[in-house]
Formats: C-alpha cells, sequence, structure tokens
C-alpha cells in the first residue's frame, strides 16, 4: 500500500458517488497543483539534469491529467468549479523542514511530493475499484497507475540527492505523520477529503 499504514474506507465512495461534479473539480485541480509543484522544483533545482528531465515529464503529464478531467467533466455536461483549498495538503505542508539547509529543504520537498503522489494513487485504487460508474472505474485505474510511478520518481530523487540525509528515517516521519492526520479526510467528495 505504498508504505501507507491507513487505507482509505471503501464507503468514502458513497461519498463521492453523491457529488461527482465535486470529485471531478477538485481533482481537475489536484493534477494543475501536482503539475505546478513539479515546475517549481524544477525551478528550485535547475543543476540536477536528470530530475529536470523526469520531473519536466511529470509536469507535462500532470497538466495532461487536468486536460482529461476537463474533458470527462465537459463530457458530462458539468463545470469545472472553481479551485479548492487542499487542507490535507496544507497539513502535510506544515510538517515540511523550515529553516534548515537547502539540501534538507529539497529532499524534505521530494517527500512532501511522494507523499501527496502516494495517497493520490490510493484514492484512485478505490475509486477504480469501487465506484460503480464503469467509466470512471477504468479512468481511475489508468490514474492510479501514472502516481505511482510519480510517487516512486520523487522518493527516488530524494534518496539520490539526499547525502548527508538520513532519508528512509524522515521518510518513516512523514509516513507516521500523514498516518495521524489521514483519519480526519475520507468523509467528503474530494480527492484528498
Amino acid at each position: 500500500m505504498l508504505g501507507l499504514k491507513l487505507a482509505t474506507d471503501p464507503r468514502w465512495v458513497n461519498i463521492v458517488e453523491t457529488n461527482i461534479e465535486e470529485i471531478l473539480t477538485d481533482h481537475a485541480w489536484c493534477e494543475q497543483k501536482a503539475a505546478t509543484n513539479a515546475i517549481t522544483i524544477i525551478t528550485q533545482n535547475s543543476e540536477h539534469e536528470d530530475l529536470v528531465s523526469d520531473l519536466l515529464s511529470i509536469a507535462k503529464e500532470e497538466i495532461e491529467h487536468f486536460e482529461m478531467v476537463h474533458n470527462l467533466i465537459k463530457s458530462r455536461g458539468l463545470k469545472l468549479g472553481r479551485e479548492r483549498k487542499d487542507e490535507y495538503v496544507n497539513e502535510l505542508v506544515k510538517f515540511m523542514e523550515k529553516g534548515g539547509s537547502r539540501k534538507s529543504a529539497f529532499v524534505d520537498r521530494l517527500l512532501f511530493s511522494a507523499m501527496i503522489e502516494a495517497r493520490s494513487c490510493e484514492r484512485f485504487r478505490v475509486l477504480s475499484l469501487n465506484i460503480k460508474d464503469e467509466e470512471l472505474a477504468k479512468f481511475y485505474h489508468e490514474l492510479m497507475v501514472s502516481e505511482a510511478t510519480h510517487y516512486t520518481t520523487f522518493l527516488g530523487y530524494a534518496k539520490k540527492y539526499g547525502e548527508g540525509i538520513d532519508v528512509d528515517k524522515r521518510w518513516k516521519e512523514w509516513i507516521a505523520f500523514e498516518n495521524s492526520i489521514i483519519i480526519k479526510y475520507g468523509k467528503r467528495e474530494t480527492v484528498h477529503g
């Protein structure tokens, strides 16, 4: 389960099914934010040519996912609502190390990114296995595979460029923190809510 300690209760899908427009709107904006996050990491760490290449691919893929979700919204006669705050992500931001070295901030940003991708992947899996809408089940299965790749990319770069940092220990801290907050979520028709 991607190292996550707490699985999403499949009954969350029942909540999602009450408002497909809301989950799709929230999902679209999650994809846009993921693209922006990848670009931000590139901007701040452009000296790593391999990272730049891989994160450019992720940014493109995330914006393609945004387009896919937007097209799905339009095809169903729904509307893309306004961007929403993601309380789950905002709590993760607060856990990022502050005031350390540039390298530790870089590694923590990569671990933060891996955590979001891991939980998104897990949520997409739950949707793909439990949603009654066959089109959405297939759609979320395909995205689940993509998110898993993103998760491993971010985690891999944290380990590659985290020399002198106990990345495995810090990742365990991220997992423990995420476990402590995720119990509040899974009660709304949003990707992380």
